[in-house]
């Protein structure tokens, strides 16, 4: 019997995804201003619609970190720089949540001085990485406002609105810096991404699940 290893299919260092599938010609690096962190939950680091490796390849102060709960102590180790920080999450009422901190408008007008916590899940693993993590309860939310469409084909959207996670962050970003234009080129490479991901399904959907 073969060992388990030579059954593996080789994978690309960089995107960590099967080279056939390797998505790192999309990569598009970005300049911001705002640093990012993806919180990315583990089912989503080796899902191959999950556009947060994508995100992560093209912004350079972003950091992906895979773990479904984060106390304030893991959460602080992964914030060393004292920067403003807020949770790009919609607004919710849990009677058993930590109230979250009032956001401050006047802190988000220096994009340089704020840091965008991103959650990168299906919308029910985020509420559960939500409701294990007190600290990320106790962020300051930010709420995207003018949601642009949707073109994220091949992951179902339960309600309007609901964005990838590259799209939301993209969005955010462009928002909190005032320049949606600098966003284009890599949105554009996300459409490749997705049409990417369409192909495969279409020729080969079980290698993909």
């Amino acid at each position: 019997m073969p060992a388990l290893s030579a059954l593996s299919r080789p994978t690309c260092p960089r995107c960590q995804r099967p080279l056939s599938a390797c998505i790192c010609r999309f990569a598009t690096p970005t300049p911001h201003a705002t640093e990012v962190l993806i919180l990315q939950h583990p089912l989503e680091e080796h899902h191959a619609k999950n556009s947060a490796r994508l995100l992560h390849l093209s912004l350079p102060r972003s950091r992906m970190v895979v773990g479904e709960s984060f106390d304030a102590a893991a959460l602080q180790a992964l914030m060393p720089t004292p920067l403003y920080t807020v949770l790009l999450y919609p607004p919710t009422q849990y009677p058993d949540h930590a109230l979250p901190a009032v956001l401050d408008p006047l802190q988000l007008a220096d994009p340089a001085g704020v840091r965008l916590v991103v959650l990168d899940a299906t919308w029910r693993k985020s509420r559960k990485m939500l409701h294990l993590s007190p600290a990320l309860q106790r962020l300051p939310r930010w709420v995207l406002c003018d949601v642009p469409a949707g073109r994220y084909a091949i992951r179902k959207a339960h309600q309007p609105g609901q964005l990838s996670t590259l799209e939301a962050t993209c969005a955010a970003l462009a928002q909190l810096e005032d320049d949606a234009g600098r966003w284009q080129p890599l949105l554009a490479a996300f459409d490749g991404f997705v049409a990417q991901q369409e192909a495969f399904l279409k020729d080969r959907p079980l290698a993909l699940e």
